[in-house]
């Protein structure tokens, strides 16, 4: 599997692929120069309970570590894996 980043104006996507198929994505929008908002989260059905939401999740915290800038989590997905997992919520904004 691989994971691409895309950033088209404000908006932006983690994309994981797998033999050349989109099987799961997370977007987010900019929100000022410093902070990015997570909106939606979708996994492909026959993919579920792999673990995709949480790789797609890790790609966006090490950006925002990159980057220097603090994600907020609207995607309900997103939102309860900031609540259980203390070691990424440096990024919080």
């Amino acid at each position: 599997m691989v994971v691409k980043q895309e950033e088209i104006g404000h908006k932006g996507s983690f994309t994981a692929i797998e033999e050349g198929k989109k099987i799961g994505e997370m977007t987010y929008s900019k929100a000022g120069s410093d902070k990015i908002i997570i909106d939606h989260t979708e996994v492909d059905e026959n993919q579920k309970g792999k673990g995709i939401g949480k790789i797609l999740l890790s790609k966006a915290v090490d950006f925002a570590r990159e980057h220097n800038i603090k994600i907020v989590p609207l995607c309900p997905f997103a939102k309860t894996m900031f609540d259980k997992d203390i070691d990424i919520r440096d990024v919080l904004g």
